[in-house]
């Protein structure tokens, strides 16, 4: 039999289907020669440092760095279940081969690999690579499985990264939250992510706005300005000049411009886009186009290609029929699509660009949740736009002289709307339809053109700040992110990966060092502070971005793994050198006034007093003592702030007077804590000898 392992149970189902195995068992589906089973997400991952030594619980300064010699791994508790069902499957004398059938990209096989690797199996395996779940692709996909070998690179540079990251994160974070005794988290992507962040907000911050002043003149349906004139009072005694004399229209410059159609969606331009149009988060995007290719509507979506295939000529065809059919604000087009435009065999490496499925013609597609249709009408709209015809103007440029001042104004007439008109219906089916400025109409202008009576006017101005990052611009700039540092035909720029982006972002969010203001993401206080703290090598775009394309050629087998792992290893050792102590006031950076008890057990954070409680001053932590809770309320004790503190520094405390309703006589006792990493804190009891 032969042991299909997928990377989610839906995924499973779809692949179980195709193949005929339709009978169910615990954790797999069976039938047809054929075992179809799933990982959930990460079954296996790098273990945490204390499983390397036991000194390693305790987050010390005088540990650091730690890098372990031999990498060790565990299977997190709540998936334990499952990586039993594939290590026994993979065990069974009935299965002779596998079929690594995770997501096709870096993680799916580093997903896959670590759990093949952890379960002991030596079982030969394939590699099923597919951009889509429909039927027909999973059977062309099947027809033809390709050997392991050729994604051994992929392999290699997933586990170049996870150990990158491990080492980066343990590091830094330890090092920086026992230097300022609070929970600073240090990654290799998020923290220069947080860094443009920052910067950003520093340069609005320093921002003067400086004033200035337009005048203009209109006669007729004309009006012309002079545009950033200094003084109000210079302005005044043009527009004085000016008013109600005669103009000349002195020169008319007519170009025709040609806007192509733009290329197809890549995930990180539609993360883009969703933001801008319906305000989603680049994570809400990830979700709803995964849940869309699930249901086998959207071809595979970690990808970084805006382009297709040669060979996939007739299925775009057929999918922009489909589109013009079910879609009804794209109803009654008159489309004939040219595939030229979007097929470049040499631009698709791992997975094609982002397009609808033929499966969409049997979808009625008003049973979709409304976010999931909103996706498939931006998805369906590019496509049928990057096959459309060139939008073609005429910019016309004016310039008019009155008084001896010169005035210009620029407008435009459309020699043929093309891809445009597919945008325009789109725009017009939004519920918050785009506020577009009308454009300026100069057709009827000639040169020597006389405007016998014009008025003139001033209007007053102020230079604008930057703006503060939306998630669009966010990820456009994690995208570019170095790229001034690399050659220009350098294939892998940037912060992260199309697949990453959206979780470094959610990450900075829950851990407190961003917010969403609005369609705004900006730096909190904390994050600012982080920024300021941490040297050049952790924020620098370049640096990290630099990293991620050594990574990209790695798959490739142009750059040594080791060799890259080795400076990551120079680098936090230097890192830790150079941070052997702060002053005072430097070390209370990110104090907040709130009483500190001790240390989390968890995460090493402070433990602050609080309101009946003592909690975590990590937001990504929940450790909490309740001063009222189940333990000590049923010995008719308060969890006190002393016990607390011993708690927190021994491990236990010795509490008398404690009550137990079978005797009459109180008793002490050791209580210790038990904490088990839970919602709720654990204590257990021992009595002294």
């Amino acid at each position: 039999m032969i042991l299909v392992i997928a990377e989610k149970p839906s995924v499973a189902q779809s692949i179980a289907k195709v193949l005929g195995a339709t009978t169910r068992r615990d954790g797999y589906l069976e039938g047809n020669n054929y075992i179809v089973s799933w990982c959930v997400g990460h079954l296996v991952e790098l273990a945490d440092a204390a499983s390397y030594d036991e000194r390693y619980a305790k987050w010390r300064y005088e540990d650091l760095p730690i890098v372990p010699e031999e990498w060790l791994y565990e299977i997190p508790k709540d998936k334990e279940k499952q990586f039993r069902v594939l290590r026994d499957l993979m065990q069974d004398r009935r299965v002779t081969e596998l079929v690594c059938a995770t997501d096709a990209g870096r993680e799916g096989e580093l997903i896959f690999r670590l759990v093949y690797n952890k379960a002991g199996c030596t079982k030969p395996f394939k590699r099923l690579w597919i951009s889509s779940l429909e039927d027909s692709a999973i059977r062309e996909g099947f027809a033809h499985l390709r050997d392991s070998s050729e994604f051994d690179r992929l392999y290699e540079a997933a586990l170049c990264r996870s150990k990158a990251d491990w080492i980066v994160g343990i590091n830094g974070t330890r090092l920086f939250t026992t230097l300022y005794h609070k929970k600073l988290v240090v990654g290799r992507v998020q923290t220069p992510t947080l860094a443009m962040l920052a910067e950003r907000d520093g340069k609005i911050s320093t921002f003067r706005k400086e004033k200035y002043f337009n005048v203009h003149v209109s006669g007729g349906d004309l009006t012309a300005d002079m545009e950033k004139v200094k003084t109000e009072e210079e302005a005044k005694t043009i527009a004085a000049a000016c008013d109600q004399k005669q103009a000349v229209v002195s020169s008319v410059g007519r170009e025709t411009k040609t806007v192509n159609p733009p290329k197809l969606y890549d995930l990180t331009t539609l993360q883009r886009e969703a933001n801008r149009y319906y305000g989603f988060t680049a994570q809400q995007t990830l979700d709803l186009v995964q849940s869309l290719y699930e249901k086998k509507l959207l071809t595979y979506p970690r990808t970084d290609s805006q382009f297709i295939t040669e060979d996939m000529d007739g299925t775009a065809r057929q999918v922009i029929g489909i589109i013009c059919r079910k879609l009804p604000v794209f109803d009654g087009m008159n489309h004939a699509p040219d595939i030229r435009r979007i097929t470049n065999n040499a631009k698709v490496t791992d997975h094609h660009a982002i397009i609808p499925t033929v499966q969409l013609e049997k979808q009625d597609i008003t049973e979709l949740p409304e976010a999931e249709q909103k996706i498939l009408r931006l998805v369906a709209m590019r496509l049928l736009s990057a096959t459309g015809e060139k939008h073609i103007y005429d910019e016309i440029s004016v310039s008019i002289s009155c008084e001896g001042h010169d005035f210009s104004a620029k407008g435009k007439s459309v020699v043929q709307e093309g891809w445009k008109d597919v945008e325009r219906r789109f725009k017009a089916a939004l519920k918050a339809k785009e506020k577009e400025e009308p454009e300026k109409v100069l057709s009827n202008v000639n040169e020597g053109d006389v405007l016998s009576t014009v008025s003139a006017s001033v209007t007053e101005h102020f230079t604008t700040p930057p703006k503060q990052f939306t998630e669009d611009t966010l990820l456009a700039a994690m995208e570019t992110a170095g790229n001034e540092d690399f050659e220009e035909d350098t294939e892998k720029k940037g912060l992260g990966t199309p697949a990453t982006r959206a979780g470094i972002i959610e990450k900075l969010v829950k851990g407190g060092y961003a917010e969403r203001k609005g369609k705004s993401i900006v730096p909190t206080k904390d994050g600012m502070n982080l920024v300021c703290v941490l040297p050049e090598q952790i924020t620098s775009p370049s640096m990290t971005a630099e990293w991620e394309n050594t990574l990209m050629q790695i798959e490739r087998g142009q750059a040594d793994a080791g060799g890259f792992l080795s400076g990551i290893v120079d680098m936090t050792a230097s890192l830790v050198k150079a941070y052997p102590f702060l002053s005072d006031a430097e070390a209370n950076r990110f104090d907040t006034g709130k009483e500190v008890i001790g240390k989390c057990p968890r995460c090493g954070s402070p433990v602050y007093v609080g309101k009946g409680n003592y909690y975590c001053s990590s937001k990504a932590c929940s450790f909490c003592l309740w001063e009222d809770n189940k333990f000590f309320s049923s010995k008719k004790k308060k969890l006190t702030k002393k016990i607390a503190k011993e708690l927190l520094d021994k491990g236990w405390c010795r509490v008398t007077g404690l009550y137990t309703p079978k005797r009459p006589q109180l008793y002490d006792a050791v209580i210790r804590l038990d904490d088990s990493g839970g919602k709720y804190v654990s204590f257990k009891m021992e009595f002294e000898k």
